[in-house]
């Protein structure tokens, strides 16, 4: 385990106990996550060299980390391994679109779009979708509207050939429910929720003052198999916006 606090060599499994021996690792590396000794980002061993320090089979390690992966704890990601998730939140986690959002309030979402298509890779495309061999990526920009009244400016990078919505469909659509409806099976997002002054472009298209408080977000989406399917950053008008949040006591 590359973590200071925590190596497998603490996990101890009962072969005489009646609890199957998935769902005592899978315990042991839940209570190693809620601790935090395992802390996000962490990575675990591979499951050969987990199977033989336990001396159980890559099937049982195989079953335990799947149903972290499937309870949001865990994510697989290609070319690093399997990580604790940068999310504390120890369920599987329901993400939503903006337009879901307003769609369930009874809001009457509007989409203007302003950018859908292929483009060149920039360096922040290509770090923001951590695909360092990536030469084109789809870009989407469009402005949210709630009863014909702008309410965000939205901006999206996509991997290529992942779906290639019309601006018809974007009209339509959430983001999200597109990217499902494609098959593409989303299992976590990191978020990052900040604030910035309107510029002249913002204000343009958000129906603001120039130096008008904005609310911005970056988030970045991953599937199950720990792949990045979406980055967006995003500006919502303070004036008309808010971000909603529970937040759990301590245990």
């Amino acid at each position: 385990m590359t973590t200071p606090e925590w190596s497998a060599a603490s996990l101890r499994l009962d072969q005489d106990s009646p609890i199957p021996l998935y769902a005592q690792l899978a315990t042991q590396l839940r209570e190693a996550i809620d601790g935090g000794a395992l802390a996000p980002g962490a990575r675990l061993d591979n499951e050969t060299e987990l199977a033989a320090r336990l001396g159980i089979s890559r099937p049982t390690i195989r079953q335990a980390i799947q149903s972290l992966v499937d309870a949001g704890l865990l994510v697989r990601k290609r070319g690093v391994g399997t990580q604790v998730v940068h999310n504390k939140v120890a369920r599987q986690l329901r993400l939503s679109s903006l337009f879901d959002d307003l769609t369930r309030l009874g809001k009457h979402p509007g989409t203007r779009v302003l950018t859908n298509g292929a483009e060149t890779a920039s360096e922040h495309a290509i770090g923001a979708l951590e695909a360092p061999e990536l030469e084109s990526v789809h870009r989407i920009e469009r402005v949210r509207l709630v009863d014909e009244e702008p309410i965000a400016l939205m901006n999206n990078y996509l991997p290529p050939g992942l779906i290639t919505p019309s601006d018809a469909e974007l009209r339509a659509k959430g983001l999200y429910e597109l990217l499902r409806s494609a098959g593409i099976r989303l299992h976590a997002a990191h978020q990052n929720i900040g604030a910035r002054n309107a510029t002249e472009e913002d204000a343009e298209l958000l129906g603001e003052p120039v130096g008008a408080a904005l609310l911005t977000m970056h988030r970045t989406t991953y599937d199950e198999n720990g792949r990045v399917v979406e980055y967006g950053w995003h500006v919502y008008r303070a004036s008309r916006y808010s971000f909603d949040l529970t937040l759990p006591g301590a245990r």
